[in-house]
């Protein structure tokens, strides 16, 4: 009888175990798209919006994205209030940047922290998902990088060592604002911003819809007493801005509406400068035609024509020529156009020269 009772007892206990076992079973993802699901859904809900958002950076980041730079997304509210970017907020911003988008992204210590999604089927799944399409990430994006580069203050050195995502953003938004820029939301912080005297490095409104090439944001701008001539940002103003990036319509809209074609600062030192380090011909033709100092010095490479020596541009070393660029004029990391040309081995411009 007790032996009789004890399997009774074993029986029954093993009839609990195998359907314990079948309600974990059940219980457990169907494939990686129920994990991942659930690793979002497991979210808290106050990091949420902040964790997509960050995502979306990692999703459509042409590069890895530091630790330091996602903070930077962390902390600049754009739907949140207080909205804007705040460098004291950092101080508030105590979890640790991991914890928000837990198990779907992770640290690579390299030269530096780098934060990547876990896995490439991550990446796979969020863009299956509606939030992560390009259009609705690239507004989210641009939102932040807009936010951000306007509100970011200090000298140019000060800028490099305490606002750490300030070049990315600029990348990003030119990546991603014109897939944005359908969104009544995005053309109004581009068209009705009222900051035309920000004060270096930081661009004005005018200054970042002529670096992405938005003509119609440009005009818009302009026509509400934009200051063309606005110092700030990398690039100085907006015609070198417009300049470097090969943007022909900004720049003549800029010299049309009284830019200052030999203005001097930024990357390049002026604007005909930037145009022939890139190689944009008719750019460097139009800046040119409307008076640009052909033998302006400033910038990396002195003056154009060793700019465009040592890419090798046959056609804008012959404008700048052409125009009265003096061949000896030294100056530069190469010292004169020359030199740049031989070290080069550019030697069709050897032979110009």
């Amino acid at each position: 009888m007790r032996r009789w009772a004890f399997c009774q007892l074993d029986s029954l206990a093993r009839c609990r175990h195998e359907a314990a076992m079948e309600k974990a079973l059940v219980s457990l993802p169907l494939n990686l798209k129920e994990t991942y699901r659930g690793m979002i859904a497991s979210i808290p809900t106050e990091l949420k919006s902040d964790a997509i958002r960050l995502l979306q950076f990692l999703v459509h980041s042409k590069r890895p994205i530091t630790l330091a730079e996602a903070r930077e997304v962390i902390v600049t509210q754009i739907e949140n209030e207080p909205r804007g970017f705040d460098i004291k907020r950092r101080l508030f911003c105590e979890i640790d940047i991991i914890d928000y988008c837990p198990s779907l992204v992770t640290v690579v210590h390299a030269t530096r922290k780098e934060l990547y999604l876990a896995h490439f089927s991550v990446k796979e799944y969020l863009l299956a998902d509606n939030q992560f399409e390009v259009t609705t990430a690239s507004i989210s994006i641009t939102r932040t990088c807009l936010t951000y580069l306007t509100d970011i203050t200090g000298s140019n050195r000060k800028i490099q060592r305490d606002f750490p995502m300030a070049r990315c953003a600029a990348e990003l938004l030119a990546r991603h604002v014109l897939a944005a820029h359908a969104s009544e939301d995005i053309a109004g912080m581009t068209e009705l911003g009222q900051d035309n005297d920000p004060g270096p490095p930081r661009g004005s409104r005018l200054y970042y819809a002529c670096y992405i090439g938005l003509v119609a944001s440009a005009r818009e701008l302009i026509g509400k007493r934009a200051d063309v001539n606005a110092q700030g940002g990398e690039y100085g103003n907006a015609l070198q801005a417009a300049s470097w990036r090969g943007h022909e319509d900004i720049v003549k809209l800029l010299l049309d509406n009284g830019a200052d074609v030999n203005a001097q600062g930024g990357e390049y030192g002026n604007a005909l400068l930037a145009a022939s380090s890139i190689g944009h011909e008719e750019i460097v033709k139009l800046l040119l035609d409307n008076g640009a100092d052909v033998n302006a010095q400033g910038g990396y490479y002195g003056n154009a024509l060793q700019a465009a020596s040592w890419r090798g541009d046959q056609e804008v070393v012959k404008l700048l020529l052409d125009k009265g660029a003096d061949v000896n004029a030294q100056g530069g990391y190469g010292g004169n156009a020359l030199k740049v040309a031989v070290v080069e081995g550019h030697q069709a411009i050897i032979d110009m020269l």
